[in-house]
């Protein structure tokens, strides 16, 4: 005890006990931190399959380390991967936005290249070079536990200027735009919230938590079972075309009718 005493005044000792506590913050903070059940279902077999099809598929725009790369004007050609998550990837590989058929303001929805096990394999890959969103959980993708009327106020608050209230998309500025929400698939849904992809801001569990994003996927489900009470839709954009499909067809009867009495009175 009196060898410990006399170190305590040593120089180094401060520095040894600071070294001591990171060491044990660090190791509570691993041992405490929750795990998802996606991320430990993916294996060492599935994260070097992925790694095969990233060479193949994306490192031509996203580099072979999957940090990113810029043509030789700097523009960029592809973002880095580190640290998007599984969500991202599946979310983006299984809607056929990736890989992305040409270059432009956003890569748009297609059939997909790849088949679910690859859309698996790809998204271990990238979830295994830096923590990010993960595959949710079927618990959050279960509408039966969800509310259609609050997430229809969430989804009007936090998506209906973008989405429009119907979920029909809308037009963005410089050839942007917000795609259609209903009819797309719940994990797809979710994983959009929680990624943010292409001009779409990130809703993480600081804005949304897991509930409030199964209930915008239940109304979402709602408005796509109920489809348009009132008749024909007109794609669900509002007054200005409703308007515009009235006065088109009003004009044309009183033209036709114009040239019928004028057709007449000769």
């Amino acid at each position: 005890m009196k060898a410990l005493a006399a170190r305590r005044h040593h120089p180094m000792a401060l520095l040894v006990i600071l070294l001591l506590a990171l060491v044990a913050t660090g190791g509570l903070y691993a041992a405490l931190q929750p795990q998802t059940a996606q991320a430990e279902a993916y294996t060492d077999s599935d994260v070097e399959a992925g790694e095969a099809l990233f060479l193949a598929n994306c490192a031509t725009c996203h580099g072979l380390d999957a940090a990113g790369q810029t043509d030789p004007d700097g523009q960029t050609l592809g973002p880095s991967l580190i640290g998007v998550g599984a969500a991202a990837v599946d979310f983006q590989v299984g809607t056929g936005r990736m890989p992305m058929q040409h270059s432009g303001a956003q890569a748009r929805e297609k059939p997909q290249q790849m088949n679910e096990e690859q859309t698996r394999q790809l998204a271990a890959y990238v979830a295994s070079l830096g923590p990010g969103p993960a595959v949710p959980d079927e618990e959050w993708l279960d509408t039966s536990q969800g509310d259609a009327t609050r997430g229809g106020e969430i989804f009007r608050i936090n998506c209906a200027m973008c989405h429009n209230a119907a979920g029909a998309g809308g037009a963005l500025t410089r050839g942007k735009y917000a795609p259609p929400v209903v009819g797309v698939e719940g994990k797809h849904v979710y994983e959009a919230m929680d990624t943010g992809p292409q001009n779409m801001p990130v809703f993480n569990e600081t804005n949304l938590s897991p509930e409030d994003k199964r209930d915008v996927i239940t109304y979402l489900e709602a408005l796509d079972e109920t489809g348009s009470p009132g008749g024909i839709s007109l794609g669900s954009l509002g007054p200005v075309t409703e308007g515009l499909y009235a006065w088109t067809i009003i004009l044309s009867l009183l033209i036709g009718s114009a040239v019928w009495l004028g057709a007449k009175a000769k």
